[in-house]
Parts: C-alpha cells; sequence; structure tokens
C-alpha cells in the first residue's frame, strides 16, 4: 500500500488534486491511503511553499497547482 499525504489548505485546487490522485490509484489498481494535510507546518518539513503538493512514502513528487493525470 502507498502512503500518500495531499498537502494544502483545503482550496478546491487541493480537492481536486486528491481526487485525481485516487482515481488514478484506483484506474492502476494501486491500493493507496490518503492523508489530507492542512498544516502549514508540516508543509515546511518537506519544503513547500506552493500548494497543493502530492508526498507518495514520504517523498515530495509535487507542488503547485494540480499536478496532471500523467504525472
Amino acid at each position: 500500500m502507498r502512503n500518500i499525504k495531499v498537502l494544502g489548505i483545503g482550496c478546491a485546487n487541493c480537492r481536486n488534486t486528491q481526487a485525481l490522485v485516487e482515481e488514478v490509484a484506483t484506474a492502476a489498481g494501486v491500493p493507496i491511503a490518503v492523508e489530507k494535510v492542512e498544516d502549514p507546518q508540516e508543509f515546511a518539513t518537506y519544503g513547500v511553499m506552493r500548494t497543493p503538493a502530492v508526498v507518495i512514502d514520504g517523498r515530495l513528487v509535487h507542488a503547485g497547482g494540480v499536478p496532471s493525470r500523467e504525472k
């Protein structure tokens, strides 16, 4: 199971990012556990200055805007 964190304050782009992550994982048959993180202090631990951001298994893979489906 992949552990995924979606970092953001709850804006529309943050919600869209979470939905996209869940859609892509389901389509690929990859089991995931998604955690929504809204604490700016935790954003800083990943060096995130712009949200939404996506962290997969502890590694920052995207920050600043909704990622593309391919990414």
